[in-house]
C-alpha cells in the first residue's frame, strides 16, 4: 500500500479457519491491519469497535449469513465497502449481494489477483468519496464567503448612503452655526455669538461621535479591561453629559449605591455605549411635545456578581416597527438626520463586555434601558451570560 492509501484495516469474516488464516497472512503481507471473525455476530461486535473501511466476508455461513451481515453493515454505515466471497455455484447470491450495495465479489478458491482487483476498486471508491466530500466542503465554504462578501458590500453601500445623508445634515447645521457666529462677530452681538458658537460646538460633537461610530463599525477593537471604581465611572459620565442635557431643558438625575466597589471594564468604550443610549433618551424627550417637563434618570446598582446601569426617560416611547428594529444596523427613526449606528454600536460594546441589554417602554410615557454586566468576568466566569440584547415593550429610537 502507498502511504496515502485510504484503506488501512480490513475485517475478514469466514467460518472456515483455514481460509481465515491464509487470507490473514496474505492481507498482512500487503500492509493491512486485519481483524478476523468466524461468524456474522462476532463480525458486528468487531465492526462496532473498530469501524474498518473494508469488510471481506463469506456469503454462506451458519447463523447470520453474509447477505444479512451486508444489509446490517450498510444500514449502520453506508460508506463501508463490503467485498463478498462466494463459491462457483452461488452466483445468484453474488448478484443479490450486489443489489444490496456490495462493492464486489470474488469466488473460491480465491485468486490473489482477483482479490487485489477487488481491494483496488474498494480503495478507489473510498478515495473518490473522500475527494467529493472535500470538494463539497470547499464549495460550501466558497459559497459562504461569497455570501458574506455580498452582505458586506451591501452593508457598505447602505452605510455610505446613510452616513452621507447624516453627514450632510450635520454640515448644514455647522454652516448655519458658523453663519450666526460670523453675523454676531460683525455686528458685535454677544447673543448671536453665543448662539452661533453653541451650534458649532454641538455640530462638531455630533460629527466626532459619528466618526467614532464609523471607526468602531469598520474595525472592531478588543476591549481593554481595567479595574475602576464604579461610582467614579458614573460621576465622570454624568459630568460629561449633564451640561449638554440641561441646556436642552431636560432634568438629568443620577443615583449610585452608598458603598463603593470596583468593576472590570473598558472605561472609554463602555462610556461611549452609555452615552449613545443617553443621547437617544435626549432625542426621545425632545420629540415629546405632550409634557412640559422632561427628565432622564441614570442609575447604578450592585447585585453582587453583576453591575446594572439603567437609563430611563419620560419621552415619546416607540412604535412596534421601531421596537422590532431597535438594534438593527443603519435603522433610525430620525430620518435623514440619523445614521442608525448609535444603538447598534452600543449593543456591540455591551456584548463585548459579556453583558446584555433589556428595553421596556410605553408609548407616550417613556422608556428604560437596563444594561447588565458581569462585575469581574475574569475571576468569576459564571457571571458571563450569553451576550444577547432583548428588546421588550416599546421604545423611541433616535440613533
Amino acid at each position: 500500500m502507498q502511504a496515502s492509501d485510504p484503506v488501512t484495516s480490513i475485517l475478514l469474516v469466514d467460518d472456515e479457519e483455514d481460509i481465515r488464516d491464509v487470507l490473514d497472512i496474505a492481507l498482512r503481507d500487503k500492509g493491512y491491519t486485519v481483524y478476523t471473525a468466524q461468524d456474522g455476530k462476532e463480525a458486528l461486535e468487531i465492526f462496532e469497535k473498530r469501524r474498518p473501511p473494508v469488510i471481506l466476508t463469506d456469503i454462506k455461513m451458519p447463523g447470520m449469513d453474509g447477505i444479512e451481515l451486508l444489509k446490517i453493515i450498510k444500514r449502520e454505515n453506508p460508506e463501508t465497502e463490503v467485498i463478498m466471497i462466494t463459491g462457483h455455484g452461488d452466483m445468484g447470491l453474488a448478484v443479490e449481494s450486489l443489489k444490496n450495495e456490495a462493492t464486489d465479489f470474488i469466488t473460491k478458491p480465491i485468486n490473489v489477483d482477483a482479490l487485489d482487483i477487488a481491494l483496488k476498486r474498494a480503495r478507489e471508491r473510498i478515495t473518490v468519496r473522500r475527494q467529493l466530500q472535500a470538494y463539497t466542503e470547499n464549495l460550501e465554504r466558497l459559497v459562504r464567503e461569497k455570501s458574506e462578501l455580498q452582505d458586506h458590500l451591501s452593508a457598505l453601500g447602505l452605510m455610505i448612503g446613510t452616513i452621507s445623508h447624516g453627514l450632510k445634515g450635520l454640515l448644514t447645521g455647522l454652516d448655519g452655526g458658523m453663519y450666526i457666529l460670523e453675523s454676531g462677530l460683525k455686528s458685535n452681538d454677544e447673543a448671536k455669538r453665543q448662539e452661533g458658537w453653541q451650534i458649532v460646538k454641538t455640530m462638531v460633537g455630533r460629527i466626532r461621535k459619528l466618526v467614532m461610530d464609523i471607526l468602531f463599525y469598520a474595525k472592531k477593537r478588543e476591549i481593554e479591561r481595567q479595574p475602576i471604581e464604579a461610582r467614579k465611572f458614573v460621576e465622570q459620565l454624568y459630568d460629561a453629559a449633564v451640561a449638554k442635557i440641561k441646556s436642552r431643558g431636560i432634568e438629568f438625575i443620577h443615583h449610585c449605591p452608598d458603598h463603593d466597589f470596583t468593576i472590570s471594564v473598558d472605561p472609554g468604550y463602555l462610556q461611549a455605549a452609555l452615552m449613545n443610549i443617553i443621547e437617544n433618551a435626549v432625542d426621545a424627550c425632545l420629540k415629546d411635545e405632550s409634557k412640559d417637563n422632561h427628565r432622564i434618570t441614570f442609575t447604578l446598582k450592585d447585585t453582587g456578581n453583576h453591575v446594572i446601569f439603567s437609563i430611563e426617560d419620560n419621552g415619546v416611547g416607540m412604535d412596534k416597527e421601531t421596537r422590532d428594529n431597535l438594534f438593527s444596523l443603519f435603522f433610525s427613526s430620525k430620518g435623514r438626520s440619523g445614521t442608525g449606528l448609535g444603538l447598534f454600536v452600543a449593543r456591540k460594546i455591551v456584548e463585548q463586555h459579556g453583558g446584555s441589554i433589556e428595553v421596556s417602554s410605553t408609548p407616550g410615557r417613556g422608556s428604560r434601558f437596563v444594561i447588565k454586566l458581569p462585575k469581574n468576568p475574569v475571576n468569576d466566569p459564571e457571571t458571563q451570560p450569553s451576550p444577547k440584547a432583548t428588546p421588550s415593550g416599546n421604545r423611541n429610537v433616535s440613533s
